[in-house]
């Protein structure tokens, strides 16, 4: 026993799990043992008051009548009996029987080994449990261990294997043993094989985790994220909103000539990112989520079972720009907003000319033009 209880502390060290957890499963490694190999019916206890771990046997003295003798005579002593060895006794007294690990058989040892390895094993996997669970919706990294035959991949992280899908990967992109590769952790959980860690890299978590350490105003909560959609590889677009008045949620966002955008781009296989304000009235967060089309008007609807529709109504040369390149533009606006968005073209009137738009210099001009002065009136 003196020798289990020094690989304790060893253990522990190595295995990464506190001293007092390792002692409890060596303690209720060998009742469970005890109790199989030697005696199914013994009231069998370990003591650990002096530092070493003693497996004993309680016997609680009864008196002779009692009928406790017959029906539990494993762990009772009659008094007579316990008064051969020590007169003092008295009823109720409780005997321990130093039982030593040496009186088992060699398959009872085995055992012994067996529960301890796989209980130390499992206390292991509680506890990264917990570590990982408190981890969930952020930004872990490792090395490829193997790509399967199905492409999966399977990576390590401190010691663990975790399992980024196929379904989980970005389009187009693929890995090979020794690669490192960043993901967030998307779930955990237990199956036959062990602990098992879900990855992905197509959840919008995995952007705003990548925002959150790209962009110290959002890891600083001075610009909200409001919502995210995503089509992974292609395109994204991402709400946001600005707690403080001085700070631009877009232009910090991007950063200067696009450097913090540009960077989280290129972690998602230079996936295009759009960022648009969050408005709290919902005609113009849907103007704003379909931009950079112009929008004339917006009008909102919803049916008995709940569903939100938006009608948008523009001109029709604008609805190629809402819609976007195979309706990509579209999808995301309808993702972020939570809208089904319908579209009524209204085409100008024959004799109502469209104004040209004024951007840049032009804009400009017309602010600073010189009016014309009035006429004098005549005399």
């Amino acid at each position: 026993m003196e020798k289990i209880l020094d690989i304790v502390e060893l253990i522990a060290y190595e295995k990464g799990l506190g001293v007092d957890t390792i002692k409890d499963v060596v303690k209720n490694s060998i009742l469970r043992v005890a109790k199989e190999c030697l005696d199914a019916q013994a009231n069998f206890v370990i003591d650990d008051s002096n530092k070493d771990l003693t497996l004993l046997h309680v016997v609680q003295v009864c008196a002779d009548d009692d009928p406790r003798l017959e029906t539990d005579p494993k762990n009772t002593l009659a008094l007579s009996q316990a008064h051969k060895s020590d007169p003092t006794l008295k009823p109720d007294d409780l005997l321990h029987y130093e039982i030593s690990l040496k009186d088992m058989k060699r398959g009872a040892v085995n055992a012994l080994f067996k529960d301890l390895e796989y209980n130390i094993q499992k206390s292991l996997e509680d506890q990264y449990f917990q570590k990982y669970k408190a981890m969930l919706n952020t930004i872990v990294s490792g090395v490829v261990l193997d790509v399967d035959s199905g492409q999966n991949t399977y990576i390590e992280i401190d010691g663990l294997q975790a399992i980024l899908a196929l379904k989980n990967r970005i389009k187009g992109e693929s890995f090979k043993v020794g690669d490192s590769v960043r993901a967030v952790l998307k779930h955990v959980h237990f199956s036959k094989q062990g602990l098992i860690l879900e990855l992905s890299r197509t959840t919008p978590k995995f952007l705003e985790a990548l925002l959150r350490l790209e962009v110290p105003e959002i890891a600083d909560e001075e610009i909200e994220i409001m919502g995210i959609a995503r089509i992974p590889g292609d395109r994204a677009k991402l709400a946001l909103r600005s707690h403080n008045n001085q700070i631009d949620p877009i232009g910090a966002t991007v950063g200067v000539k696009g450097v913090r955008i540009n960077a989280i781009s290129k972690e998602l296989c230079n996936e295009s990112i759009d960022c648009v304000h969050y408005n709290d009235i919902p005609e113009m967060y849907i103007a704003n989520a379909l931009s950079p089309a112009q929008i004339i008007k917006i009008k909102i609807s919803e049916n008995e079972e709940g569903k939100k529709n938006a009608q948008v109504t523009l001109y029709g040369d604008q609805k190629s720009k809402a819609i976007g390149r195979n309706g990509v533009n579209v999808r995301l606006a309808c993702m972020l907003t939570g809208f089904d968005i319908d579209f009524e073209v209204l085409e100008p009137k024959e004799n109502t000319p469209r104004v040209p738009e004024k951007v840049g210099l032009s804009m400009l001009e017309s602010l600073f033009s010189k009016k014309p002065a009035p006429e004098a009136p005549n005399n």
